[in-house]
């Protein structure tokens, strides 16, 4: 056998090999998708949950330039933020989304935002490839969570990350020590977020949708 010959037969076998690597690949995806889209849901409505304190249910809705409106279930209109509701069947604010590049990758986050006291009274971080240990504590760290009690999101000022130990203010997010970036990331998601979403959510409400 030649040497052109070896080298045409190992050629296309490795072909063969990449095609059946890439339809087994494609395969794969198209099964575990459902699975995983159930499981983001299901992530998602336990974050809204831990965001909004008090609610007990969710109802899904999609925010734009033409206002609020209620997405039903099974709607195939994409919702982009949500209400929690509490056992008196009353809102007790809203779900938002958020994100920005932290260190390793870009960091997703969930936040409840209460319109009557204009502040974010929570957050869940949905996705983050940190390090761990250090950038990771943004989930972890209960001093750090506790910056999202009740952080003021009225947009008189912007929402900032500062050092920690310097935060002053009730806009401004007490950073932690050793993981800058990743905390700068939270701040930086939750300005670009409120400075986007807050002021259209506020008129939606003001005109009664």
């Amino acid at each position: 056998m030649s040497a052109g010959t070896s080298s045409s037969k190992l050629v296309i076998t490795l072909g063969g090999i990449a095609v059946f690597s890439g339809v087994l690949l494609a395969l794969t995806y198209e099964i575990t998708k459902p699975m995983i889209a159930k499981n983001e849901s299901e992530a998602l409505e336990a974050a809204v949950f831990e965001v909004l304190p008090g609610a007990v249910a969710r109802e899904n809705f999609r925010l734009d330039d033409t206002g609020l409106r209620k997405v039903e279930e099974g709607s195939t209109e994409e919702p982009n933020l949500y209400a929690g509701i509490n056992e008196a069947g009353e809102r007790v604010g809203f779900a938002l989304p958020g994100e920005a590049r932290g260190y390793a990758d870009v960091v997703r986050v969930l936040y409840g935002y209460n319109p009557e006291n204009k502040q974010v009274v929570g957050l869940q971080v949905l996705s983050s490839n940190e390090t761990p240990g250090l950038g990771d504590r943004i989930e972890k760290d209960p001093a750090f969570q506790e910056n999202f009690t009740a952080l003021d999101a009225s947009l008189a000022h912007e929402i900032e990350t500062v050092k920690n130990g310097e935060k002053t203010e009730p806009w401004q997010i007490d950073g932690i020590s050793g993981a800058t970036v990743s905390s700068k990331a939270i701040g930086k998601a939750l300005r670009l977020s409120t400075n986007e979403w807050v002021p259209k959510l506020n008129a939606a409400l003001e005109a009664g949708e």
